[in-house]
């Protein structure tokens, strides 16, 4: 099966012929996948992924041989052991007895967002160890929580999986990864019309969440490189400068209209009436209430 480029985490099953016990697909997570297999022993041609894989095996011990880059490798891997494999790689893998494994996928994408965000520059490329055995207690416990996302689900399922997603990027970078910086980062202060991008952005915007990297995308720069130019340009963080004009939204508000607090709290983009009064407080030294009753006096 001739291949020209990097293939899907979810074509590896036609490469690589498993038993799929769990799987991510409908759960709407980004840039993150899981699967777990159940494989019979085999030796299997693997293809280059256009994400990231890691293997962590439910049982356990079994001699495994991998080749990887043209060099073969061979270990025992036992229950909670996890090999890594980086994006863009092909490799054969070579057991003899059925096992029981996950794989968590992890895009190009996300760790090179990640990982600019880490390191604060732009990055170019990101490559991990070719490690066949890894025994990591914190990539064995993110995995596990990852299955168990996968498995039962909960409350925030995206945001869960997103948060452990990018606390187990941080860990492979510390421990197990090459960082290439871009040839070229963005320095200096937002541009006139970017400004002017933003500031209208912002202002259009105020009544829903505006995270750092809806933000950085309007002004075509990666979240790192869009918090420090916005902070030259404007002398304040994002996060602040929002908050700041929240409550000049609803300071105008409470002066030109009758809307309930509550209204004004949701139009303004607070997460509810009382966020609204702990930051007007803080800022006027009064709640929004008494703030209105001393205009009309």
């Amino acid at each position: 099966m001739p291949i020209t480029e990097p293939i899907k985490w979810q074509e590896l099953i036609n490469w690589v012929p498993g038993r799929i016990l769990r799987s991510s697909e409908s759960l709407g997570w980004t840039d993150v996948g899981l699967r777990s297999y159940r494989y019979r022993g085999q030796k299997a041609e693997v293809p280059a992924l256009q994400d990231f894989m890691l293997v962590t095996y439910h049982s356990g011990p079994m001699s495994l041989r991998r080749s990887f880059g043209g060099k073969w490798r061979d270990s025992v891997l036992d229950t909670g052991s996890t090999s890594l494999l980086t994006r863009a790689q092909s490799s054969v893998w070579d057991w003899t007895k059925t096992v029981d494994v996950t794989h968590v996928y992890l895009s190009r994408s996300l760790v090179n967002k990640v990982a600019g965000e880490v390191l604060d520059r732009a990055v170019g490329d990101v490559e991990l160890a070719d490690l066949l055995r890894v025994d990591d207690h914190q990539v064995r416990g993110a995995v596990t929580a990852l299955v168990g996302e996968a498995s039962q689900g909960g409350l925030g399922g995206a945001l869960y999986v997103d948060v452990l997603s990018r606390s187990l990027i941080i860990h492979l970078l510390r421990r197990y990864a090459t960082v290439q910086s871009d040839a070229v980062a963005p320095t200096g202060e937002l541009s006139a019309g970017q400004r002017r991008t933003i500031e209208e952005f912002i202002r259009a915007n105020l009544s829903v969440s505006l995270d750092l990297d809806t933000m950085a995308g309007q002004v075509g720069l990666p979240a790192w490189a869009f918090s420090r130019q916005f902070k030259k340009s404007f002398s304040q963080p994002p996060y602040a400068y929002v908050i700041e004009r929240r409550v000049d939204m609803a300071r105008h508000l409470l002066k030109t209209s009758d809307l309930p607090l509550s209204d004004i709290a949701a139009h303004c983009g607070f997460a509810d009436q009382a966020h609204m009064t702990r930051l007007f407080r803080r800022c006027f030294a009064m709640p929004p209430g008494e703030y209105r009753r001393h205009l009309r006096s």
